[in-house]
């Protein structure tokens, strides 16, 4: 079962992989307005839901937070009983 903070990596993810494509797209193809207007939707997405996530479990890359948020507990293996 999964649980909230695995939807909002699973939708973050799905995201991410869509911009990247459109990101990779237009490098062959720069003039298709149509890709472009896409490519900004998905960006705008991504970034709002990995502000959701982060406000709510924490920041996922060295660029979220101020730098020291990553040490505050509760720390991954706190919460999941069982799980390395």
């Amino acid at each position: 079962m999964l649980t909230e903070k695995n939807k909002l990596q699973n939708e973050l993810s799905a995201l991410q992989f869509m911009v990247w494509e459109l990101h990779l797209y237009l490098d062959t193809h720069p003039h298709d307005a149509s890709a472009k207007a896409r490519l900004a939707k998905y960006r705008a997405a991504a970034a709002a839901k990995k502000a959701a996530y982060e406000e709510k479990y924490g920041p996922l890359d060295a660029n979220g937070g101020c730098g020291s948020d990553w040490l505050r507990d509760p720390w991954p293996w706190d919460l999941e009983e069982g799980m390395c």
